[in-house]
């Protein structure tokens, strides 16, 4: 009796760490005209430690065009049901015929369970290098202070802090906030360059003349007048009058003359 239940216990304890999932969803690259499909018809679970997950994936590689593959290799990322990136792998090929399918296992570590993978280009021969789509490389843009509306090469991206995803090359990263001169500032992301970056950007001084009031109210605009008794500042275009009595300080900031004819 003391065997059978050693035995039982075994066969439990292997079928609890080990266990196989069905196809994941299949794979083209590039997506608007392929030339590889990768197929992952089988996840077999072999084993865990502290919550981090051992696979081995039985993978299919179609190559899809009329060229021989000398050689290539490719990053994938595992998701799960709720899209969010759990695990990753590395896929290898090398002298993949035209319309040659090869099939291989690859391990991969995850934190969850599969459900759905995408590829990543690493090194293309110059067969494939003409069809990747463009590398993206993000990079955090901060401003100071923040909430800056921040636009690359003329089209908005969106306000600051922001992760921004970015080509390789030369850029011009365009920053504006109300009551701040707007500023520019050249940046050039390298090919080789790693996601995770980041840059900050001070914009300049104040655009706009500050009218501190006794309650401790704070406008921003631009001074137009002030004698004994009225306080006159443009605010957004529409001009507002205080009671010099309201006005505890006046901070101006410096203007460029116009220049005469």
């Amino acid at each position: 009796m003391r065997n059978f239940l050693s035995v039982l216990l075994v066969c439990l304890t292997i079928r609890a760490v080990g266990y196989s999932k069905d196809a994941l969803p299949t794979v083209s690259w590039p997506q608007d005209k392929p030339l590889l499909q990768f197929t992952i018809s089988k996840v077999n679970h072999v084993g865990g430690y502290q919550g981090q997950q051992t696979y081995i994936l039985d993978l299919a590689v179609s190559n899809l065009s009329a060229k021989r593959i000398p050689q290539a290799s490719f990053t994938f990322y595992l998701f799960d049901k709720q899209q969010v990136r759990i695990g990753q792998g590395y896929i290898d090929l090398a002298n993949v015929s035209p319309n040659e399918t090869v099939k291989m296992q690859v391990n991969a570590q995850a934190v969850g369970t599969p459900a759905s993978f995408t590829v990543i280009p690493q090194r293309l021969p110059a067969e494939l290098a003409g069809a990747a789509p463009p590398k993206l490389i993000a990079v955090t843009v901060y401003s100071v202070p923040s909430g800056a509306k921040l636009s690359i090469d003329g089209k908005d991206a969106g306000i600051t802090p922001i992760a921004a995803q970015m080509v390789p090359g030369s850029h011009t990263l365009t920053f504006t906030k109300e009551g701040y001169n707007p500023g520019t500032f050249p940046m050039v992301v390298a090919p080789d360059q790693l996601s995770g970056g980041s840059v900050s950007f001070e914009l300049g001084s104040a655009a706009h003349d500050t009218v501190e009031l006794r309650d401790d109210t704070v406008v921003n605009g631009d001074l137009q007048s002030i004698d004994a008794t009225t306080v006159v500042v443009t605010v957004g275009g529409n001009p507002q009058k205080f009671d010099r009595n309201q006005v505890k300080r006046i901070s101006l900031v410096e203007r460029e003359q116009p220049k005469s004819n």
